[in-house]
């Protein structure tokens, strides 16, 4: 299998246009048309994830954290990042890692964070703006169920729990065929007036080439007259953190025990308790420290997350707990993701999820 195949799939459920700007996700090293037998699934690439590697005989390295996060200037070995790159190019292994991406889409890294923490109800807790466009396309009467339903079977068209929503409005168009054309309606130098119905949805903004390129599939003009609008609304199934409720009000005492025994996490820093039984409870994998705030507005009991500072735990006294349960601990079911994502398209192909805990903080 091409290291393409795989990465098609994966950016297709998240995106490369999804991660955040000071990320480095995607193909990192390697190219995309080699072969690959076997892929090892990681959250870190560290010197014990390069071995098993070696040893598994993969030769695709799968990670969640990019190995290369700043730019190299040299290639000299002597730290952990270039003696890293030195040995996967040696030893010709791709390495692509799919990161925060992954973080921004609904069924990414922290829905599989909020299963173990038992949450329903759930929605995204701070949805990306600028990620949408509409999409106007203008077709024969006769025509208009097929491009209605290419747009919509793409993927346009879904706006919270509905799908294949559209706006639609008959109408006539009108055009001259100039030399050279060869139109599916009218005559070379003559005006045409046609019967048409106006299409509009809505469409996200890293499926537009391909939803275009379904409709322009069936649509018979020769050319076809499309608009393409950006919105300001936001897109509710991509973006950061995520919400959901407890199927029960818990003691924070008994959450907190749920969170540290659910991660296996040797320990978990908190903020004072409330004194109150709590139901609402915002998540964010990994380093999530920006979102604390869009948690309080969304009234959450308790914010699940890492790397906050000092300082912060002052914030939300008897409003709002915060609890950071650890980088790695937050994040470390991603493997388990990914390998059931791509298990699902690949059912043959040789996939391992890395043995090693990669995580560099220790406790006493």
């Amino acid at each position: 299998m091409k290291v393409s195949q795989i990465i098609s799939y994966l950016e297709s459920i998240a995106p490369l246009s999804l991660q955040e700007s000071y990320d480095n996700s995607g193909l990192l090293i390697g190219s995309s048309e080699k072969q690959v037998t076997k892929a090892l699934i990681t959250l870190d690439i560290t010197p014990e994830v390069m071995e098993e590697a070696l040893k598994a005989d993969c030769n695709l390295i799968i990670a969640h954290h990019p190995l290369i996060f700043k730019g190299i200037k040299k290639l000299n070995g002597g730290n952990m990042v270039e003696d890293l790159v030195i040995k996967a190019i040696k030893n010709d292994i791709a390495i692509y890692a799919i990161h925060t991406n992954l973080d921004n889409v609904n069924n990414g890294v922290n829905s599989k964070l909020a299963d173990r923490l038992g949450l329903i109800n759930r929605k995204i807790l701070s949805p990306l703006p600028d990620k949408l466009k509409k999409l106007i396309v203008f077709c024969p009467n006769s025509h208009a169920d097929a491009v209605r339903e290419a747009i919509l079977a793409s993927g346009a068209g879904y706006i919270g729990n509905y799908s294949h929503t559209s706006f639609n409005i008959k109408g006539t168009g009108s055009y001259k065929p100039l030399p050279g054309s060869n139109p599916f309606l009218g005559k070379v130098n003559k005006i045409h007036f046609e019967k048409e119905t106006k299409i509009e949805t809505i469409v996200p903004d890293f499926l537009l080439n391909y939803v275009i390129s379904e409709m322009i599939k069936v649509h018979p003009y020769e050319e076809v007259a499309y608009d393409i609008i950006p919105l300001q609304n936001k897109d509710m199934k991509l973006g950061a953190g995520m919400f959901g409720e407890l199927k029960v009000p818990e003691l924070p005492e008994t959450f907190l025990k749920k969170i540290k025994k659910s991660l296996n996490a040797k320990v978990i820093k908190h903020s004072p308790l409330l004194k109150k039984k709590i139901s609402k409870i915002a998540i964010c994998g990994g380093s999530g420290s920006f979102l604390m705030n869009e948690a309080a507005k969304q009234k959450a009991d308790i914010f699940v997350t890492a790397d906050l500072k000092y300082h912060d735990y002052f914030l939300y006294n008897n409003r709002m707990i915060l609890v950071d349960a650890g980088h790695y601990e937050t994040e470390q079911f991603t493997k388990e993701l990914l390998f059931e994502i791509l298990t699902k398209k690949f059912p043959t192909f040789a996939l391992q999820i890395s043995r090693i805990n990669t995580n560099p903080v220790s406790v006493l």
